[in-house]
């Protein structure tokens, strides 16, 4: 099989032909017609799903495409995996009830004891978690008003290329401004913004540790400094890598300094880990990679096997609001805290977070071979399962001196993608980074696949 190495050697002339050529079906014609326009993903994925299994989906026409999407990674274990499937039919055949509000059962127990027990020691004997509406951002939403009411403050700090969700509180929190501007004020003065450790173009010019320490310097004026003109926040919210902000990894020592700065000045630290969660990154959860001990985690997606779960889970100091103070008729989801307790399990008797390292590593492997000869790829990175590539046009340079996003050639190479039965999606500043998010379960052969379609579609589009 050939590979993306070799693939790298390539003349665009000798590109090889597409797989598909798409059509619209009925049903993608009956979605445009009779779906919102605020609909996404159909737009750059015309397809009509029908059947899938493992890293595989096949659409109506019966064509077969790898599924590096998954869900946004919600799907840690693919599409109907057995462990899944066998958790939700058991959940079915013994006439478990379907809907219990946040009234405990044998199956609640269980998942609550299996969370519990991939949490680092630090936070597990501190732990307290609370069950959220079925999305990550009414996590995320639980997560503001836990921090404003223990503390009493209101303001909460987040970063820019930051991405949280789409109701009105995360939404504040949100770095792009788009989904925004139609709605006016959302939380008012309730946000402020920091520069987020982006080392490929670095807000404050410097890149790498220069970069760094000068981004926790500003952080700690802005907390410490009884003039910063800030007030003392609620919380400091981030991401250790984001996601639709383009799959930018935090550097370790920077996590580490937010967690020094805020434990100082007595700021809550949230950690969104609703796309990075779940052995994603090559560990359990993202900030475990430096070390630290978040104040609230939210979580959602793989949480609950590839059915609607989120969670908060927070340390008890917390832990001050009244009964009834977030709530959510849909937070009693049985059959995805059963299909999140068989995900747990298998992610740690088969070592997934170790896999997704080595399988993240060999993709990598993959593109820098090819970004050797091509100088479009301007930058590869992420941790694990979670990677992105910045699309970019060598012949401009942007104020620091890094070559210009270049949208149009990220388009392209995800549309070629798709034509040769890769489902990829964009992300980023401008929309410019593809973003690679395949289930943890790949195998390295299925790796070396993706790569070479990716090459190949790459070549094509360049």
């Amino acid at each position: 099989m050939s590979t993306a190495s070799s693939l790298a050697q390539l003349p665009v002339a000798n590109a090889p032909q597409p797989l598909y050529a798409f059509t619209d079906s009925p049903l993608l014609q009956r979605q445009q017609q009779q779906e919102s326009n605020a609909r996404s993903y159909p737009r750059r994925i015309p397809l009509a799903l029908k059947r899938a299994r493992g890293i595989h989906v096949e659409d109506v026409e019966g064509r077969q495409f790898i599924d590096c999407l998954a869900g946004a990674g919600t799907l840690a274990l693919g599409h109907n995996h057995p462990v899944v499937v066998e958790a939700i039919q058991r959940v079915l055949a013994d006439e478990l009830p379907l809907h219990t509000l946040d009234l405990t059962t044998p199956v609640k127990d269980r998942f609550v004891q299996d969370l519990f027990g991939i949490l680092p020691e630090a936070l597990r004997r501190e732990a307290k978690v609370q069950f959220c509406g079925p999305t990550g951002t009414d996590a995320v939403e639980a997560a503001l008003k836990l921090v404003r009411t223990a503390t009493g403050r209101s303001t909460v700090l987040a970063f820019q290329g930051a991405y949280h969700g789409m109701s009105l509180g995360a939404l504040s929190l949100m770095g792009s401004h788009g989904p925004k501007q139609p709605l006016g004020a959302l939380l008012g003065n309730g946000a402020q913004f920091m520069p987020y450790p982006y080392d490929y173009r670095c807000p404050f010019g410097l890149g790498g540790e220069a970069g760094v320490k000068a981004n926790l310097h500003y952080l700690q004026n802005l907390l410490l400094d009884p003039e910063s003109g800030v007030p003392l926040p609620a919380a400091v919210i981030l991401e250790v890598v984001q996601g639709e902000g383009g799959v930018i990894p935090a550097d370790i020592e920077w996590l580490k300094g937010v967690r020094r700065i805020t434990e100082q000045a007595g700021v809550a630290l949230i950690v969104d880990e609703i796309q990075s969660g779940f052995a994603r990154t090559g560990r359990m959860f993202a900030f475990e990679h430096a070390g630290i001990v978040p104040d609230v985690v939210t979580l959602s997606k793989a949480i609950g096997g590839s059915l609607p779960l989120a969670v908060v889970v927070y340390r008890d100091w917390l832990d001050t609001w009244k009964p009834g103070a977030h709530a959510g008729t849909f937070r009693g989801n049985q059959m995805a805290m059963a299909a999140g307790s068989a995900v747990i399990n298998y992610l740690v008797e088969h070592r997934l977070a170790e896999h997704a390292e080595a399988m993240g590593l060999r993709l990598r492997r993959h593109l820098q071979q090819l970004q050797r000869d091509y100088p479009q790829l301007g930058d590869i990175r992420g941790r694990g399962l979670m990677l992105g590539v910045e699309l970019v046009d060598p012949q401009g340079k942007d104020a620091l001196g890094q070559p210009l996003a270049n949208r149009d050639l990220a388009a392209k190479v995800q549309r070629e993608c798709l034509k040769r039965g890769l489902i990829l999606e964009l992300g980023g500043r401008h929309g410019a980074v593809v973003r690679f998010l395949p289930p943890l379960i790949i195998s390295g052969e299925q790796i070396d696949e993706v790569a070479q379609r990716f090459a190949e579609a790459f070549i094509a589009a360049v």
